[in-house]
């Protein structure tokens, strides 16, 4: 059974811990925030905004912004140049030094940008080799750039399909129009050329040896009926990871979606769609829709605190030196460390795969929410958390299902801790839930949720999320407490 930790002696991959290119699997991912859910709460990312045109037209995305799917709606990035991008990249692998991936994921589509986008991997490859190299894509050129993909070491590519409808019909109510050849395909045909060119690189991907997640974007009474299907294919040909990603969608994004009023997802559709889909494939259940120029840990957002300003007026040597690998990799070791242990503390109960009979010896589960601000500790109070994790838990073992955000934390300033609070929208977050543990929480946001059946504990503060969450289910909803052995 998988700790899912992602750490050295748990199985993250979904293959048989004894197959040779599982144990390779999971070196790659080991480290890598976005292919390990387990990895996110310890090690950070850095997005590169230095692709800024793109290829396709899709319509949840207003072309005035980043692309949608690789960023929340109406944000734009800071673009750069790949030299300012590598400078970026230097200064802040210094001060975070838990840093591991960077990433090309727009603002527009990396391979639409080809000179840029392998620019500035040659350029890391020479000044930070010890960073693991990401782009995602739509997947229209990748057939036309697999050989420099290979080149630069770039072993995880994200690719968006949110169909595999051959007829088309799917396809042309999500994507006007397809830019191929200096001519726009548009309708049926634009879209069935583009799942015929998605198909083609992600197959040339797999066979190359490259790690491959797919980003789908579940667009209710558009494409929701059409994911397990994409699930399926995906499995057939060897993707390694499926994230499903909830549409977001207002009139004031500017999207056709946004604008003709298709609703957004919430978060009880894509759990539905998660669950038609997790059987075939093993999902990304912790994505944030990053910005295109993110940096920290993914929850986290520390892009404002490294300006052009800051990095641009230094040397590369300098900035070489501020990198400093060699403390770095004491960092990552001292990582590594604190995951083995946090693995022990948590009994190894924890499944990345699971139905609820697997789950629960009744069938019957609760969820459990959980506020916490990263290296797998419930470490957040509630007043300050702007998401929460999401835990599906039984008598036999827990899975992780998602994070739920909120627009704005309870107590965002002394102006919002005066009964100016969005407690409204964090009862409708959490309605479904059971359970709520948290570092501290106040009387009055208690008594709030109580309204709405809602268990707040506060005693397991500092304590490991996973453990924590198992001995919570126990502790309110098993009449016999006895030590159940798991695994």
């Amino acid at each position: 059974m998988s700790c899912g930790t992602g750490c050295g002696t748990s199985n993250d991959t979904g293959f048989d811990p004894n197959d040779s290119r599982a144990l390779e699997i999971q070196e790659k991912i080991n480290n890598h925030p976005c292919y390990s859910e387990g990895a996110h709460q310890h090690y950070a990312r850095i997005h590169v905004a230095v692709a800024p045109a793109c290829n396709i037209q899709c319509n949840y995305c207003n072309r005035k912004y980043d692309c949608s799917n690789e960023s929340r709606p109406g944000v734009t990035s800071g673009r750069l140049t790949p030299e300012e991008a590598v400078k970026k990249v230097l200064y802040v692998g210094g001060e975070i030094q838990q840093l591991s991936v960077v990433g090309i994921a727009g603002p527009g589509d990396a391979l639409a940008n080809p000179k840029k986008t392998f620019e500035t991997f040659r350029l890391l490859q020479e000044k930070a080799p010890d960073l693991k190299l990401c782009l995602s894509t739509n997947g229209l050129r990748i057939a036309d750039y697999i050989d420099e993909i290979v080149k630069y070491n770039i072993d995880h590519v994200t690719v968006t399909i949110n169909t595999v409808d051959e007829s088309g019909e799917i396809g042309s109510l999500i994507y006007p129009w397809v830019h191929w050849n200096f001519k726009k395909i548009r309708g049926k045909e634009g879209a069935k050329f583009l799942l015929e060119k998605q198909l083609e690189g992600i197959a040339l991907l797999v066979e190359r040896g490259i790690l491959v997640k797919a980003n789908s974007v579940l667009i209710p009474n558009v494409n929701d009926k059409d994911l397990p299907n994409v699930a399926k294919k995906l499995k057939e040909m060897g993707v390694f990871l499926h994230n499903i990603m909830p549409l977001l969608s207002a009139p004031e994004f500017g999207t056709k979606f946004g604008l003709d009023g298709v609703p957004s997802a919430t978060d009880q559709e894509v759990m539905e769609a998660q669950e038609a889909c997790g059987m075939d494939m093993k999902l990304m259940k912790h994505c944030r829709q990053c910005r295109a120029d993110a940096v920290g840990l993914i929850g986290e957002d520390r892009g404002d605190e490294f300006t052009k300003d800051s990095f641009m007026v230094l040397s590369f040597e300098e900035l070489e030196k501020r990198y400093n690998i060699k403390a770095r990799a004491v960092k990552h070791e001292i990582i590594e460390n604190w995951r083995t242990a946090l693995d022990e503390a948590n009994n190894r109960i924890k499944l990345e795969k699971a139905t609820k009979e697997e789950l629960s010896s009744t069938g019957i589960t609760k969820l459990v929410a959980v506020t916490t601000g990263g290296e797998g500790m419930i470490n957040m109070h509630f007043g300050s958390a702007s998401e929460f994790l999401i835990y599906e838990v039984g008598d036999k073992a827990i899975k992780f299902v998602m994070h739920r955000k909120i627009a704005s934390s309870y107590c965002s300033g002394p102006e919002n801790c005066n009964g100016n609070n969005p407690i409204d929208e964090i009862k409708n977050t959490l309605k479904d839930c059971d359970i709520l543990l948290t570092e501290k929480i106040g009387d009055c946001p208690m008594d709030e949720l109580k309204s709405i059946g809602l268990i707040c504990d506060e005693s397991y503060a500092l304590q490991p999320i996973e453990k924590s969450v198992y001995e919570a289910y126990k502790k309110y909803f098993l009449e016999e407490q006895s030590e159940i052995e798991i695994g």
